[in-house]
This record gives structure tokens, C-alpha cells and sequence, in this order.
């Protein structure tokens, strides 16, 4: 037992958030960080036990005027926002937390969260997410391009192989290897466009040497002709030129929409429309598909495990995504993006 209240006695003086115990209004104990706050800012155990006395109270006074207070009884802690000021005058915001330890003899604790630690910790935990995402996302690529160059290019290089042995062992016939030939070019011309659809899907050679606009409808064009939809690009960026990365995510929205939309929808039409407003870019691509119900998890899922990677890389960017659908109703992925100061300044200008 002894041994045990040893540890713990470490563990309370080494916790990261300053923490102090009171009884009956007086500091029975302090940790290290709290005393360093105490140092450091000047804080007055005395004002930080009146604050928890003040909320205790105001707390019983609720449970004596409510009929049903079980919830709000079991509450075992409370937190009151608080700003602690230096000597030099610079502002800290803190988080105070205390908790209820023995109500007879009103003994309580009291913990002090630094907000700029809290947001660290969760910009941390949001970039984790973020990474795991981004990793099963590339890993599905991955996984596609290796079934696309399975199915496709090994195949159809593997038939072409055939076709070659086959005119090795029929050079006597002039006739039968000019068939063979014929048909051997035919098929790496096939495996040929097999690649360059590929190397589109990775990574469009347009969208950097010409650009987000050309890029979507170099793919849009496309699409109309591989699967009989009709697509509309309308899109007025002016003389704006885009950060690489908001190009990239942009554009790869666009193909996962579409892409969505061709496999789950069955739109006959479908737009895409990108416009450079005054402080922000606006990217919207609509389809008149069968839509879906975003309340139902799964259904959302199925439709939309790219775009939910898709949203967290928006985010990371400090842009917005937003999805909306219903049955019948067809779907549409907005995604906005703020432009940087010296747009917003040239924008005002062309409009004086």
C-alpha cells in the first residue's frame, strides 16, 4: 500500500495540467506544473477555489430546483474557461476543470488545460487521421493500378507475345504472317491506349502543362465518349494561378465525382462548374443521377469512400467540402477554397 501511494504521489507531482486538491477551502496539495503557474503567472490558489465554490453551489442550487436531476447529479466534472495574464501582460488560455472528490467535506480538484496545448493535441490527432486516410487512399490506388495493368496491359502484351510466335513458326506461309502481323499491331495499339488511359487516371501530363481547366475537360471529353453521358464544363479562373496542391485536390475531386456518379448513379448528364469568386474558388460538380440518402452510413459509404478521403485532404488545406443528395434528386460535391490576399486585392481592382 505504501509502495503504491508512492507511485501515485510521482504520478500527480510529473501530470502534464496544473493540478491542485482543496478541502473546506484549503490547498491541501499542488503539483510541479501548478506550482510553475503559480511562479510564472501569478495565480491565486485562493481566487481558483473561489471560482469552484461559486460553480458547486450554483450546481446544488440546480439539483434543488429540478425534478429529475440523476443526469446532472452523476456530472463528475465541470469546466470554466479562464484566462491567466503575465506579468508582461501577454494573455493565456487556460481550461479549468475541477471535480467533486467528497461533497460533505467539499473536497474537490482542480486541473488548469492550456487551450493552446489542447489545440496542438487535437491538430495532432487530425493530422493522424488525415495520414490514414491518405495511406488507404493510396494504397486503393495502388491496388487498382496493379489489377488495371493485370487485367489489361499483361494481358493484352501476353497475347501480343503469342502472336509473335506464332509468325516465328509460320514464315513459310507470306499470307498467314501478314495476318499474324495485322493482328499483333492491333493489339499493342489496344495495350498501347490501355497505357495512356492509365497514365491519365495517375497523373494528366495536361493538368500541369496546361492547366485545372484543360485538364477537367481533356477528362470530361473523354468520359462523354467512353460511356454516352453528357457533361458540361463551365469555368472562369481568369488569369488566376492556383497553389499545386489545391490544383492536384481539385481536380481529383472532380474525377472522384464523376467517377461516382458514372459507377453508382446512372446520370444522363453531368456538370462541373469552377468559378473564381472575389475571396474564394468554388469547385461544383452535379450529376442527375439516382442520388443517394446521406443519413444511411452504409449507403454513403459505398457511394463515397474516395470523397471522404477526399474532404479530410480538403480540410487540410483549409478549404470546405460538402456533399448533398437524395433519392431521385441526383448529387452534388461543392468544394470551396479561399484565395490568398493579392487575389482578393487584384479581384477588388478589376471590379473598381
Amino acid at each position: 500500500m505504501l509502495e503504491t501511494n508512492h507511485w501515485v504521489q510521482i504520478f500527480f507531482e510529473r501530470a502534464s495540467d496544473a493540478t491542485f486538491i482543496f478541502a473546506d477551502g484549503q490547498l491541501l496539495a499542488k503539483n510541479a506544473v501548478a506550482r510553475q503557474l503559480i511562479a510564472e503567472l501569478q495565480v491565486d490558489p485562493a481566487y481558483l477555489e473561489q471560482l469552484v465554490t461559486t460553480a458547486v453551489d450554483q450546481h446544488e442550487s440546480s439539483l434543488d430546483n429540478c425534478t429529475d436531476c440523476t443526469i446532472l447529479a452523476q456530472m463528475p466534472n465541470h469546466i470554466i474557461p479562464l484566462t491567466l495574464i503575465s506579468a508582461g501582460g501577454e494573455r493565456f488560455a487556460y481550461s479549468l476543470t475541477y471535480q467533486i472528490l467528497d461533497p460533505k467535506s467539499r473536497v474537490f480538484a482542480i486541473e488548469l488545460k492550456s487551450q493552446l496545448s489542447s489545440t496542438r493535441a487535437d491538430q495532432l490527432a487530425h493530422h493522424r487521421q488525415l495520414t490514414r486516410y491518405v495511406s488507404r487512399a493510396h494504397e486503393e490506388e495502388r491496388k487498382k493500378i496493379a489489377q488495371d495493368l493485370h487485367d489489361s496491359i499483361a494481358q493484352g502484351l501476353y497475347s501480343a507475345r503469342i502472336g509473335i510466335r506464332r509468325i516465328k513458326d509460320s514464315t513459310a506461309n507470306p499470307k498467314l504472317v501478314t495476318n499474324l502481323a495485322d493482328l499483333v499491331e492491333t493489339q499493342l495499339d489496344d495495350t498501347l491506349s490501355e497505357v495512356k488511359g492509365l497514365a491519365l487516371d495517375v497523373r494528366p501530363a495536361v493538368l500541369d502543362s496546361f492547366g485545372l481547366v484543360a485538364a477537367i475537360k481533356a477528362l470530361t471529353k473523354r468520359l462523354e465518349e467512353n460511356s454516352g453521358v453528357e457533361f458540361n464544363v463551365l469555368a472562369r479562373l481568369g488569369d488566376l494561378t492556383l497553389n499545386e496542391d489545391v490544383k492536384s485536390v481539385l481536380y481529383r475531386i472532380t474525377q472522384e465525382s464523376i467517377s461516382n456518379a458514372l459507377r453508382h448513379a446512372h446520370p444522363f448528364e453531368i456538370t462541373v462548374i469552377l468559378i473564381a469568386h472575389d475571396q474564394f474558388i468554388s469547385l461544383e460538380v452535379t450529376d442527375d443521377g439516382d442520388g443517394f440518402e446521406l443519413n444511411q452510413p452504409g449507403e454513403y459509404n459505398g457511394h463515397s469512400m474516395g470523397l471522404m478521403n477526399m474532404n479530410d485532404r480538403v480540410k487540410a488545406l483549409n478549404g470546405s467540402f460538402e456533399i448533398t443528395s437524395a433519392k431521385g434528386a441526383g448529387t452534388t460535391v461543392t468544394v470551396h477554397f479561399p484565395l490568398p490576399a493579392r487575389h482578393r486585392v487584384d479581384a477588388i481592382k478589376e471590379a473598381n
